[in-house]
């Protein structure tokens, strides 16, 4: 029983979970090596749904990080407008799409230090009227490239990650974050560095469809990347050696987005909730799951607004979290 209970704890201690997360991490790049569109399809439809409805529980439980949960509304209200935008194609919302996620973003900030509710309200319309004047929403512009496609995506599932991982390891002094720190950036680096022909399966035409939702991230990343021009509708996104490695380096960005919230349950103890919310949230899940297997066109438009909001309430989390690395910098060259 002692031995038990002292493996036990050494895995949920915080050296135990950053190893746990390290091997994580290598079965996500193997993962993604192989399979590397229907590995993202799997993951973005069985453990994203999962992975919203306990964040969103998680951070409701943290009062969203911010001074009061009132604030929280406008983010409700933006992602609604881009909802709507979304399902209807003549929508006037589509054009601003840019300004309102970063408008949703530089507001997540002001409400970390900001109380008044006028002075809040006023700040994000300025945000607003600056991003509109800047030709935030012109497509494809780098800054409605950024916030429009990137930040709800790869930025959300990776940077912001990396990040995480290093808030923990500064905060922590912990070498074995540190470890699963460069583990996690060279994994991504890996999927550029190796890319072979022919490696792995090949997508299948019920992925290259249940896909179509999603390639504007795989084509903005390849011209960013300097690999050249490629279109959405390009049959070389499923074959190219370099389009294939964006695939893979989204499919880990995504597995391992939702597998390291999952590992560190002992830690922030989402699972700490009443019955009734847990099974209030498992039933939604298997709903949701439901919806991606009957069709993923459907599951997809279904869980839209539920993705979305997950990525609007963790914005001041975010900026918590780098200013938290900030301060653990700041403390660490002063000693």
């Amino acid at each position: 029983m002692s031995t038990t209970t002292g493996f036990t704890s050494k895995l949920t201690s915080s050296d135990g979970i950053n190893y746990t997360n390290i091997g994580l991490m290598l079965i996500s790049l193997v993962a993604a090596y192989i399979l590397p569109f229907e590995v993202f399809l799997f993951s973005y439809a069985v453990l994203g749904p999962l992975h919203y409805l306990t964040e969103i529980s998680w951070l409701d439980k943290k009062n969203y990080f911010v001074k009061s949960k009132k604030d929280i509304w406008i983010f409700v209200i933006l992602v609604c407008i881009i909802t709507i935008g979304m399902f209807d194609d003549k929508s006037k919302t589509n054009a601003f799409l840019g300004s309102l996620i970063f408008s949703g973003f530089v507001y997540a900030l002001i409400i970390l230090f900001v109380e008044k509710l006028s002075i809040k309200l006023g700040l994000v319309f300025l945000t607003f009227l600056v991003s509109v004047i800047f030709n935030f929403n012109k497509y494809p512009d780098f800054p409605f490239m950024l916030f429009a496609v990137w930040m709800p995506t790869i930025i959300h599932v990776f940077i912001f990650t990396g990040a995480f991982i290093l808030y923990g390891a500064l905060k922590s002094r912990s070498k074995s974050g540190v470890i699963s720190l460069l583990v996690f950036i060279g994994c991504a680096v890996t999927f550029f560095i190796y890319m072979p022909e022919n490696f792995g399966i090949s997508v299948t035409n019920y992925g290259k469809k249940a896909y179509s939702f999603f390639r504007i991230v795989n084509t903005s990343l390849y011209n960013l990347f300097g690999f050249g021009t490629l279109e959405r509708d390009d049959v070389a996104l499923y074959i190219s050696p370099k389009a294939v490695a964006i695939m893979r380096f989204i499919a880990f960005a995504y597995t391992y987005h939702y597998l390291n919230w999952f590992s560190k349950t002992t830690i922030i103890k989402w699972n700490q909730v009443s019955k009734r919310r847990m099974t209030i949230i498992i039933v939604l899940w298997i709903a949701s799951v439901v919806l991606y297997a009957i069709s993923y066109k459907v599951g997809f438009y279904a869980l839209f607004l539920l993705s979305m909001l997950h990525v609007f309430f963790e914005f001041p989390l975010n900026h918590f979290t780098f200013i938290g690395i900030g301060k653990e910098l700041k403390a660490i060259f002063r000693k």
